[in-house]
């Protein structure tokens, strides 16, 4: 137990042996000062020659710097042994309080053996800071009653620097009124008052705005500022004033409630309440005055409020006074005169007598139509009127001084209702005052209608066209006339005047209806028979006397494909097959046969061509397509055969297209009689078949009718009377002179597809006939309505066409008309 305790002790003797033995090693402490804010890597110390230390040894026994409560800002260069800046060190994070000295505590430790170096740092300050106000802007609100030498606290400035660094004075801006005062605390610490100096005036200097300078005493020096805002308050120490003492108004007699006589506007230059002004009559305004004119309280305003007439007063005298609102009310006075002056206040007096609403269009020049009195209750110039009817010029009407102050309304030009069924009669008079008073009067005056206006059409001619074989009672047009009359004068009634054409009556070919204007066909019409009418449709109002036009129709009957091409050569029986001859011996080229078809239509629809239906032999025979003819193509040869069958297709242009046909059989013999083309044969009775007989008979009959017709024709124009010749308008005449060329042309131009000219008929049939050696002449019977006489007459001696169908009246009166 013993050995125990000397054992405890021993060892307790030694701990604290070593204890003294490092606390001896680091009792010694070495200080350093540096400034602030050191660039990273400056110099501070040579520790190794500060610690009396190897430096090789340094890095053997592992110096490291222990910095104690704060960031390591250093760092040790174990090579050289010197102290150098790690981080800049700032001095007013690491001592945050305003002391003069501040120090980095740190230990330098060293192992093998441990060895332990305190360090202390002395940071010194330098002027990095500058002066800060902690409010930017200092305002202050100052009574314009302040007295002088008055303090205000202003706000300091803080700066975070230390010492000769710190603040050391305060500026202020230059001013009149203000300056400032700096005290110093037990702290060291500025304080600055702002001192007033003088009378502050609101009116003068509303506002003062100053600049407060915090310079600190680093060199060079650093400052902070500050503005100061100093709004005067204000006091009521000026009374209302107004721009001039008295005022002269003019005030109109007669001025409605309300109208404003003038505005007062008194100035106080004072604000807020101590600006707000109240207006008020005096005890110098008369009641009768305060009755007439009104005064608005705040505004100022003043107004009429009941009638003023400059025949009762012709002045006001008004005495008014501004008060502020101010705690202690201040006032302003002044004077208004008002001047009533005289005005042209009655309007002129206008009476229609004897006023008539209503006159017939027909009414005479001269007529009165009412009487009209004027008046002024005014005098002098006031008093003088002047009637003036408007619009005068435009007007049929005038105005005639009669008597004093009457006038007369007359018609002064013709009326017509047709132009202007009414008028708005104003009659306007005005006096002759400043400024001058009109008066009017509107009347309405109806012009009632007669009927002085006959019916008119559009147009005084109306070509109508009407395709052929339309049905009966189909709308051909609608005829309208215009009548600018009213009632039974305006209703018209339309009828055709009564006429005959081609011996029949135009009421039988059309109607009208007598309430529309709709004409109408009655019959259905034929192209072939008539092709155009002529006749008047009349007009007719219901008014009385009723009047009446007409005006010219035209009807023109066009054309349509309804008539089949009809064959006339070679003639045949009907169904029959015509037979033709010719010797094997014709050579190429020669005329066997021509086709004649005529066609009762016009222009397309007339125009016929041939065609090959059927042939025997396609290389024998051609046929033109337009005159008819067949020729041989070529000669005959033993091969062919004696006979040869052709269906020849007569076709016209129309559309459809209408056709016939005909079937001719060739026979060839094997020799000819020779004879001559242009030379007649005598007749033998061996050469006359029971065809060629046919032929004479027919060709006799038909002459024989022939002669008794024109010499029937010849003896009706002998008895009938002269007819009444038709006026056609020169371009109708035309038009039918038009038409009558292109039929006439149609007729000698188309002989080739045609063959209607009767003479180039028989010449090719002359061709045809002597070629057999028999007959010179033939007259083929022409089939039953054709409507075509053929004549061999030749074209030198008359006209070879006429038609079965009398020619109209209307062809007879245009062709008596034309020249």
């Amino acid at each position: 137990m013993a050995s125990l305790v000397a054992r405890l002790w021993t060892q307790l003797l030694i701990a604290a042996f070593a204890s003294s033995a490092l606390w001896g090693c680091a009792l010694s402490i070495t200080r350093y000062s540096i400034p602030e804010e050191m660039e990273e890597g400056s110099f501070v110390a040579n520790l190794a020659t500060d610690l009396g230390l190897d430096v090789r040894s340094m890095v053997e026994r592992k110096a490291k710097l222990d910095v104690i409560h704060s960031k390591n800002y250093l760092d040790i260069n174990k090579e050289t042994g010197e102290l150098i800046i790690r981080e800049k060190i700032d001095r007013e994070i690491i001592c945050m309080t305003k002391t003069t000295s501040c120090f980095l505590k740190m230990d330098v430790i060293l192992e093998n053996p441990i060895r332990i170096f305190n360090i202390e740092l002395e940071i010194m300050d330098i002027n990095d800071n500058a002066p800060v106000f902690r409010r930017k802007t200092i305002y202050l609100d100052v009574s314009e009653a302040t007295p002088a030498g008055e303090r205000f606290s202003l706000t300091n400035a803080v700066d975070a620097d230390v010492g000769a660094n710190t603040i050391k004075s305060y500026y202020l801006s230059e001013s009149k009124y203000f300056n400032i005062d700096i005290q110093t605390g037990s702290d060291g610490s500025k304080y600055v008052d702002l001192v007033l100096n003088g009378n502050l005036d609101r009116e003068t200097d509303a506002v003062h705005n100053l600049i407060l300078t915090a310079v600190d005493g680093g060199v060079p020096p650093r400052s902070g500022t500050a503005s100061i805002i100093i709004n005067v308050l204000d006091i009521n120490d000026n009374a209302p004033l107004f721009s001039q003492p008295v005022f002269e108004v003019n005030v109109p007699e007669n001025s409605g409630a309300g109208t404003v006589v003038m505005t007062l506007n008194a100035t106080d230059l004072d604000e807020g309440s101590n600006a707000r002004l109240l207006y008020s009559y005096t005890l110098y305004t008369s009641e009768k005055t305060q009755e007439l004119f009104s005064l608005d309280r705040h505004s100022g305003e003043i107004k009429v409020k009941g009638p003023v007439d400059f025949e009762e007063n012709q002045n006001f005298e008004m005495h008014i006074q501004a008060q502020d609102e101010g705690s202690t009310p201040l006032l302003g006075h002044c004077k208004v005169m008002v001047s009533i002056t005289d005005l042209n206040d009655n309007y002129p007096e206008l009476t229609i007598k004897s006023l008539k609403s209503a006159v017939a269009e027909n009414t005479a020049v001269g007529t009165m139509i009412a009487v009209v009195s004027v008046s002024d209750r005014d005098s002098g110039i006031n008093g003088k009127v002047l009637l003036t009817l408007s619009q005068q010029e435009t007007l049929p009407f005038i105005l005639n001084r009669s008597s004093g102050g009457y006038f007369e309304l007359l018609v002064s030009k013709p009326l017509d209702r047709e132009l202007q069924s009414k008028y708005e009669i104003t009659l306007k008079v005005t006096d002759k005052g400043m400024p001058p008073l009109t008066e009017s009067e509107t009347f309405t005056l109806e012009i009632h209608d007669i009927n002085d206006n006959a019916p008119t059409f559009p147009q005084s001619f109306y070509t109508i066209h009407v395709l052929e074989n339309n049905l009966p009672g189909a709308l051909l047009t609608s005829l309208s006339a215009f009548d600018p009359d009213l009632s039974e004068n305006q209703y018209l009634v339309y009828f055709i005047m009564e006429k005959e054409i081609a011996n029949t009556s135009v009421s039988m070919l059309f109607s009208i209806n007598p309430e529309n204007g709709d004409l109408y066909a009655l019959k259905t019409f034929d192209f072939e028979r008539e092709r155009e009418y002529l006749f008047h449709i009349e007009a007719r109002d219901s008014g009385v006397p009723p009047l009446s036009s007409n005006v010219t129709v035209h009807i023109i009957i066009l054309d349509q494909n309804d008539n089949t091409p009809v064959i006339v050569s070679p003639w045949r029986a009907q169904g029959s097959v015509v037979e033709q001859v010719i010797p094997r011996s014709t050579d190429k080229g020669h005329l066997v046969a021509k086709v004649i078809a005529i066609d009762a239509d016009s222009e397309q629809n007339g125009r016929v061509t041939y065609q090959l239906l059927q042939i025997s032999d396609t290389t024998l025979f051609s046929l033109d397509q337009y005159n008819g003819e067949i020729r041989t193509t070529r000669m005959f040869s033993y091969r062919d055969p004696r006979q040869q069958r052709l269906v020849i297709v007569a076709k016209d242009n129309g559309n459809p297209a209408l056709s016939t046909s005909v079937t001719i059989k060739i026979s060839t013999v094997e020799r000819s009689m020779a004879f001559s083309e242009t030379t007649e044969l005598p007749l033998e009775y061996d050469v006359f078949t029971d065809l060629n007989l046919y032929l004479v008979i027919g060709l006799g009959a038909v002459s024989f009718m022939l002669l008794i017709t024109i010499l029937v024709i010849i003896v009706l124009k002998c008895q009938k009377p002269k007819p009444k010749p038709i006026k056609i308008p020169p371009a109708n005449r035309n038009s039918v002179i038009s038409r009558n060329s292109v039929i006439s042309q149609r007729s000698s131009t188309i002989a080739d597809s045609t063959l209607i000219s009767s003479d180039a008929y028989w010449y090719s049939l002359f061709l045809a006939e002597t070629r057999k050696g028999k007959v010179v002449v033939r007259q083929p019977i022409i089939p039953k309505g054709a409507g075509y006489f053929v004549s061999s007459i030749p074209r030198s001696i008359g006209p070879s066409e006429t038609t079965d169908s009398r020619a109209s009246t209307l062809e007879q009166a245009t062709r008596r008309e034309l020249p």
